[in-house]
């Protein structure tokens, strides 16, 4: 038996290939499906089951396409209703793969569908569990996201999150491996642990929301606390791994297409689409193309996307560093985006160099902004998420996240100059990329961030301590 965690960073999500004796089984598999499929052929495998554990929210799954490449029939659990075919499997149905058996444990809580896969090894003991996003490493999946489809309140979710937790996973033996569809950084949870792999004895002992003594009114409260809205485009890709979508041979096709600066320029003007500069944001700053939305790859680059544009349907012109074309189109594709339209051949060199109109974001170092402040008193907007600011911030910063910034843009002076910052430097770039797109441009960007501002001895608040169930 061999188990393989694929675990991809920028997204926070764990995909798994197993294999016994020649099957292999694919659970969560990510959009783009040659790296599953050569697996398979390396190992002289063949593909016998695409396991999905629940209608995915913030990525699209590879499962229709791995289908149709391999041959193997995709399986879900209970209560799932697809819009192709599938195996919706029963509570407690076990498929055999090789020497092992996988069983469908069924566990709704994140969703009415969410299922568990339970891995027995040769013997018949029970070796690992895939638990999606039911049961994370320090936290249990959300159960907000479910809500309109379910017709059922959050905290109708969470009380079957709390039976699918105590009656089918706990029970499971301390030994048992936990694997994850999400670690830290991902929307799907509040509170998860940076390792990708851990034992459900250890779980038991520190996941807040396995406590033993933990009554169901006490897990409701506290897992339904404190959630912040999902992100709009989840919807939208709950939709696309429920009914399908265009195979990203395609995707990759259309979006690698060349334009030159004219080509590009009419591009935009024809189509409305979006320019998307996805280089460093040090460069972003130096130069870009005007009203043009900077999202780095350097970033979470796919999460931001994802949160900050919304609609999967919004036709894309991107600016890429060289080389970095296919990357940034696959990366798009795995949160849904699939209407990238083509590049700027050359890049932004190419624009600079036709004589085209630009752009550029002021960036001060801290020792000036420092310097400028004290001469004279101007708002300063801190675009970090609102636990950052609470735990310390510049004394008289106004937070602004830039997850909301939409709702904020009222706050922003229209004619007297102000600053925006976040930790490092990644997101308030975004953040004026998208004020200068409003038409406010009487910005500064703090370079460097917090970070830089804490060690340049500005003045900031004192640390919180802040602490976690």
């Amino acid at each position: 038996m061999h188990i393989e965690q694929i675990y991809t960073g920028c997204l926070a999500q764990g995909a798994y290939y197993i294999e016994s004796e020649g099957e292999a089984a694919i659970i969560d598999p990510l959009r783009e499906v040659e790296p599953y499929l050569k697996r398979a052929r390396k190992n002289g495998a063949e593909i016998k089951y695409i396991f999905e554990t629940h209608f995915h929210a913030d990525f699209v799954s590879g499962h229709v396409t791995l289908a149709k490449e391999s041959g193997a029939p995709i399986v879900y659990g209970p209560k799932a209703n697809p819009s192709f075919d599938a195996i919706i499997a029963e509570d407690g149905q076990v498929f055999k793969l090789g020497a092992v058996t996988i069983t469908a444990l069924h566990t709704p809580g994140h969703t009415m569908e969410s299922t568990t896969y339970l891995l027995k090894d040769e013997n018949g003991k029970d070796h690992a569990i895939f638990s999606g996003d039911t049961l994370f490493l320090g936290d249990v999946g959300r159960p907000d996201l479910a809500q309109k489809s379910a017709t059922m309140t959050k905290e109708d979710l969470a009380g079957l999150l709390f039976d699918s937790l105590r009656n089918k996973i706990m029970p499971l033996a301390d030994y048992v491996i936990v694997y994850p569809a999400h670690g830290a950084g991902s929307a799907c949870g509040k509170n998860m642990m940076k390792e990708t792999v851990d034992t459900l004895g250890n779980q038991k002992k520190m996941n807040y929301a396995l406590r033993a003594d933990m009554s169901k009114e006490e897990f409701i409260a506290e897992v339904t606390d404190g959630l912040l809205p999902p992100p709009k485009y989840f919807p939208l890709n709950v939709k696309m791994n429920k009914e399908g979508y265009e195979d990203i041979g395609e995707v990759l096709e259309r979006g690698n297409t060349a334009f030159s600066p004219d080509e590009f320029e009419e591009a935009v003007n024809e189509t409305g689409a979006i320019v998307l500069d996805v280089r460093h944001q040090e460069e972003f700053v130096k130069g870009h193309i005007p009203r043009s939305l900077f999202i780095g790859l350097n970033g979470d680059f796919a999460p931001w996307v994802g949160a900050l544009i919304a609609d999967v349907k919004q036709p894309i012109l991107l600016v890429v560093p060289e080389g970095k074309e296919e990357e940034t189109v696959t990366r798009l594709s795995r949160v849904g985006f699939d209407h990238t339209l083509g590049y700027l051949k050359g890049g932004f060199e190419a624009w600079k160099a036709a004589g085209k109109e630009l752009d550029t974001i002021t960036s001060l170092p801290v020792n000036e902004v420092r310097k400028d402040l004290q001469a004279a008193s101007k708002p300063v907007y801190d675009v970090r998420k609102e636990s950052e600011y609470e735990n310390s911030h510049l004394q008289g910063a106004h937070n602004t996240p830039l997850s909301d910034l939409n709702s904020y843009m009222k706050e922003f002076p229209s004619d007297e100059p102000f600053y925006v910052h976040c930790a490092g430097g990644y997101r308030s770039v975004i953040a004026a990329s998208i004020l200068k797109s409003r038409g406010i441009h009487n910005l500064v960007d703090i370079a460097g961030g917090f970070g830089a501002m804490k060690k340049g001895g500005m003045e900031v608040t004192d640390a919180q301590c802040s602490s976690s169930v």
